[in-house]
Parts: structure tokens; sequence; C-alpha cells
């Protein structure tokens, strides 16, 4: 008999889900490469959208927004901040999406530069621009022997009530 290691999802595991994707500043970025179809990974910029949604703040220029201009699937990794002791027993987040581009909005553009001022100097430019990383599904591993499957619903704000 095969064991699943995954757990049953849990308040504390959304919590969690919800933490580190609200104090996430960079992730890696999983996209399909358009010339080889293979993945391309990189470390991007991250914030959340006022919904929750991963938010990034990527060129056109770059490899990565080309490859999500052609086949929206994504994929995200954010990661707890580093503290010592072994990296496997840290809190991590896997998400699976779809890289939406999001429209320029003035309220969009000042929520990033309260966490992120030093953008003023690119966020402008013409070449840059939002996307929004929705969702489909996550993975929480919260330490060993401790995932979690999580919805969209489960790793985004709750609606206000």
């Amino acid at each position: 008999m095969k064991i699943d290691p995954i757990r049953e999802t849990t308040d504390e595991a959304r919590a969690l889900a919800r933490q580190l994707l609200a104090g996430a500043r960079h992730a890696s970025l999983g996209a399909l490469d358009p010339e080889t179809g293979t993945p391309l990974v990189t470390r991007i910029a991250l914030q959340t959208d006022a919904d929750g949604t991963p938010l990034a703040l990527l060129s056109g220029l770059a490899a990565h927004s080309r490859a999500l201009g052609a086949d929206p699937r994504a994929g995200l990794l954010i990661a707890a901040d580093a503290a010592k002791g072994d990296a496997m027993t840290h809190a991590r987040l896997s998400i699976l999406g779809r890289a939406i581009p999001a429209p320029r909005d003035k309220d969009r553009r000042a929520r990033w530069l309260r966490r992120d001022p030093k953008a003023r100097v690119y966020l402008d430019l013409p070449d840059f621009r939002f996307w929004r990383i929705e969702p489909v599904s996550g993975l929480l591993n919260a330490g060993f022997g401790q995932a979690f499957r999580l919805t969209a619903a489960d790793m985004l704000k709750p609606p206000a009530d």
C-alpha cells in the first residue's frame, strides 16, 4: 500500500501560503521556452496584487517575458527567507498558474513602489509591464513531512466580508 505524503490542507497551511506570498520580494519563475519547448527558470521581482495574486514586474526584453507571451503557463517557487540550518526544512510554495499581462494602473504602481522604491528607476520604462500569475494550484512544503496541495482560493486573500 502506497502512503500519500500529502496531508489534508489545514487553515494553518493556508495561512502560511498566504504569508509566504505576502512577504515575497522575489521568486523563481518557470516558463516554457518558445523555441525549444524546454523549461526556462529565472529569478524575478515579485509582490502581490490587491487580491493576493502573485504579481511580477518584467521587462519585455527578457527571455521569460517572450516565453510567457507565447505560452502563459507558468510556475513560481517562493521560499521563506533564508535562515540557518538545512534549507530543505524551510517553508516553500510552488504555484502552477497562468501569466496574464496586467494593465498599467496607478494604484498597482504605487503599491509596488511602496515595497520597492528603487524600482522607480525602471518601472516606467516602456518595455516593463506587470504580469499577474493567476494560480491554478499549488504545493506547500511547510518543512520536513509537511506537504499540502492547495487550490487558488487557499493561496489568495479571502474575500472581504
